[in-house]
């Protein structure tokens, strides 16, 4: 849906003026002076209309000051040399006062239309299936992503993704390394959260025969594995210091050195590092190497959580929807509109990967041909009470139920978890503690996410 912004000091006409956008399904704003347009940020409108005499600056002033969002002048002066005026400093077109309705409406949809050919195309990415589809999302916030794409992937530079866990970080790299001139060579994606601090170095640059007990042969890292392409480093905020040391090596020098060898090697990769962590401030607690965040973010593209990409959300539910229903041979189910207004309002924390395992939930437990609010399960997988999720609480909702929502258990599990770690990861490290708790790696690093747990990380001798 368009967002439009009419700009005019006279009350009556712009209330009118809203009333016939509105029922044309536009969702329109108001402002009575430039002043007052620009405190509503023009810029997050895809189209200004604006009267050419307003009180303090005339609306030709918006014509920069909003761009690259069109305005239309509208003129009760409906002379050609006011309107020529208005088209040379830079105005998508004008109509004049009174304007005729249907004259009106084509205008603007016309405008509409140009700028929507105008914007950036959601990028192609290869599937495991082979098939190459573009990515989902028409909102604001990812229409800037696409562009940071189209404009970043041939520069062949270090791209730092930066988003919340779940939000496709690892989509935009593969977007990157496709529309990069190194589309033909591997791309190579490691999550550095997955793989334990005792291993991580010897799986990024390799190791010789003997260089620590059990390397009973030599081995190739993953960034000589990515020579000639791209290597993409998720979680980049979990990187040990001493690998930290040996990847800014790589970035400044295009050097590495396998464990227990002397020999160095010169390798070509372009990295891309992903990141759901600020750097900047874990590089203040010397958690991560100032200089090699500085090496890192030389273009940085942000993903936006799903809470705030608007109708987004449901493109991406009836396009996931699709893929589960193949998966488990449940052609033509369909979201109910009850379950639709749910995944609408749902704050998904999770982000997409939350959303797919909701639908996911959904394909498996319905009964008839639609999927009903109940059958995603959302309350109980979101972990928060439904008035979290609302505008407004529903009435008549006891506290009792809502603790009831939560399984006692449940509780006392995750407090069990937050305790022990707490207590113990000062003198264990991670792999004790998951072996401890009797869960891999990768699940304690996922609890702490959710729990919002800090990892605290030993000192480490710095490299030289």
């Amino acid at each position: 849906m368009s967002r439009i912004l009419i700009v005019e000091d006279e009350a009556i006409i712009r209330r009118a003026l809203r009333r016939l956008l509105e029922r044309h399904d536009y969702r329109v704003d108001e402002a009575g002076s430039v002043a007052d347009a620009m405190a509503l940020d023009p810029q997050r409108f895809d189209l200004v209309i604006s009267d050419l005499r307003l009180p303090g600056e005339p609306g030709t002033e918006l014509i920069a000051r909003a761009a690259p969002v069109p305005v239309l002048i509208m003129t009760s002066y409906a002379s050609m040399r006011s309107a020529v005026d208005a088209l040379k400093l830079g105005a998508v077109d004008y109509v004049a006062k009174p304007f005729d309705h249907d004259e009106l409406l084509e205008t603007v949809a016309r405008v509409l239309h140009q700028q929507g050919s105008l914007r950036a195309e959601p990028p192609d990415v290869a599937e495991p299936d082979g098939q190459a589809r573009p990515m989902i999302g028409h909102c604001e916030a990812m229409q800037r992503v696409y562009s940071r794409i189209r404009k970043t992937a041939p520069a062949d530079v270090t791209v730092l993704i930066q988003g919340e866990s779940g939000t496709g970080k690892e989509l935009v790299a593969r977007a990157l390394h496709q529309q990069s001139k190194r589309a033909q060579a591997p791309l190579i994606c490691v999550n550095c959260a997955a793989i334990p601090e005792t291993l991580i170095e010897s799986e990024l640059f390799g190791h010789e025969k003997g260089a620590f007990t059990g390397a009973s042969a030599a081995r190739t890292g993953l960034v000589e594995a990515a020579d000639g392409g791209t290597l993409f480093l998720d979680e980049i905020g979990e990187l040990p210091l001493d690998a930290q040391a040996r990847l800014l090596r790589v970035l400044q020098e295009g050097e590495i050195r396998k464990i227990g060898s002397v020999e160095t090697r010169h390798v070509d990769v372009r990295l891309i590092a992903a990141t759901h962590r600020d750097l900047q401030s874990l590089s203040k607690t010397g958690e991560f190497r100032l200089d090699l965040y500085y090496r890192l973010n030389v273009m940085q593209i942000d993903l936006p959580p799903l809470r705030e990409r608007e109708d987004d959300v449901l493109l991406i539910a009836d396009a996931l929807l699709e893929k589960a229903c193949r998966r488990h041979e449940r052609e033509g189910l369909r979201l109910s509109r009850a379950a639709r207004d749910e995944i609408r309002h749902y704050p998904w924390p999770g982000n997409v990967r939350e959303l797919e395992n909701a639908l996911e939930r959904g394909v498996i437990l319905a009964e008839g041909h639609l999927i009903h609010p109940d059958d995603l399960g959302l309350s109980a997988a979101g972990g928060a009470p439904a008035m979290a999720r609302r505008p407004t609480p529903p009435p008549e909702a006891p506290a009792d139920d809502k603790e009831e929502s939560a399984p006692e258990d449940d509780l006392s599990l995750e407090d069990y978890f937050q305790h022990f770690v707490l207590e113990h990861q000062d003198q264990m490290s991670e792999t004790e503690l998951a072996q401890k708790l009797g869960i891999s790696r990768k699940s304690l690093w996922e609890r702490r996410q959710r729990l919002g747990i800090p990892r605290k990380k030993s000192p480490r001798r710095r490299a030289d």
